[in-house]
């Protein structure tokens, strides 16, 4: 199936760290023995809905497994009928919302940051958040001869994946709550904050360039594998621990002219919710077999076995812990306090999960009026 690849310059400070990006493959399976589907609902196959195509974003981590899984077992082309979807995979938030503000994508999943960035960016014109997919999934993990406890964090050297993207946001955030000083900008002060992107964080942890890194999965658990040692979850700073790591968007044009291959779509990740959480270990296979299409290599059994459980898959944008997060930001001197009033627009995704027989779920107040 055909798909694209794209590389921008970074642009903004909430944006992920560029890496090389990955192309995108579709690959159209069953559900799996254990699935269920209401043929009622979804589209007869063959039938176009209206868009003749839909083109999906996402990145090739488990921390995106409801893409991964819902291409892997086919769950959302299912739901889309005869609409065709073909997949970009990027490695960078910049260029997945460069994507979607030039019309080269219709929907993706990204995570917070670059999601408040591009609302912010074009002043709340192009994209909207439609949908929940992931929370947890991001972990401080420490070279354990040098740091045995939190407080020895100081004036140590820590990775985070990017200037001011999610998990820069939270670790800035989480020295100011030590009562530490760092240069935002700069990541200077009590303790060294080295911008290392997540391809190239487990050979600088190796050589000794870093002391410890705050990461998404599967990096972290790739370093545990390395001989580090897992010191905070980051889901434990947070109520209930649940925190927003990825988001459901869509373009504001594409959600206007197509709201049906909308509902369609965010019909196929809550399936493919419902499956993962059903189905734990296959879904995991699953993944891991996307991520081996993708990439050419499968993650080890040792690195996604530690990875997959800190990972919550779920249909809920927690929008509350999006506002947090950008407040974080604020704080840290990386974002001007943003206006995100509409950046949710849930009404599809509460459709469809009352169909389902699920709880509506809160835009926080920040939906669209």
């Amino acid at each position: 199936m055909p798909s694209t690849t794209r590389t921008t310059p970074r642009r903004g400070l909430l944006a992920a760290a560029a890496l090389p990006l990955l192309i995108g493959a579709l690959t159209s399976c069953g559900y799996g023995s254990d699935a269920k589907t209401d043929e009622k609902k979804v589209a007869a196959e063959g039938e176009k809905l209206s868009a003749d195509t839909v083109r999906l974003g996402y990145f090739p981590n488990l921390t995106h497994a409801t893409a991964l899984v819902g291409e892997q077992e086919g769950i959302l082309q299912k739901e889309l009928g005869g609409t065709k979807l073909v997949s970009t995979t990027f490695n960078a938030g910049p260029s997945e919302i460069e994507a979607l503000n030039a019309g080269s994508i219709d929907i993706g999943f990204i995570g917070p940051s670059p999601s408040i960035n591009g609302y912010v960016k074009t002043k709340g014109t192009n994209l909207r958040i439609v949908g929940g997919s992931a929370s947890g999934g991001v972990k401080l993990v420490v070279n354990p001869a040098k740091i045995k406890t939190l407080d020895d964090l100081k004036g140590k050297k820590i990775a985070t994946p990017q200037l001011g993207n999610t998990q820069d946001v939270a670790f800035l955030n989480w020295i100011s709550e030590k009562g530490w000083k760092v240069d935002a900008q700069s990541g200077k002060g009590d303790v060294s904050v080295v911008r290392t992107d997540n391809k190239v964080t487990p050979n600088a942890y190796a050589s000794g360039a870093i002391d410890g890194a705050w990461v998404p999965e599967p990096t972290a658990s790739k370093l545990v594998s390395d001989g580090a040692k897992v010191l905070l979850d980051e889901s434990d700073l947070w109520p209930d621990k649940k925190f927003v790591i990825t988001n459901v968007i869509v373009s504001q044009k594409f959600l206007k002219e197509h709201p049906d291959v909308v509902e369609a779509f965010l019909r196929g990740t809550v399936k493919t919710n419902a499956w993962i959480n059903a189905n734990q270990d296959k879904a995991k296979d699953s993944a891991n077999s996307k991520l081996k299409a993708l990439s050419g290599k499968a993650l080890s059994d040792k690195v996604i076995d530690a990875a997959w459980p800190s990972i919550q898959f779920t249909n809920d944008p927690l929008a509350a812990t999006l506002q947090a997060q950008a407040d974080h930001a604020v704080k840290a001197g990386l974002l001007k306090k943003p206006e995100l009033s509409g950046i949710y627009d849930l009404k599809a995704l509460n459709k469809v999960l009352k169909a389902e027989g699920q709880p509506e779920v809160s835009d926080a107040g920040l939906g669209v009026k």
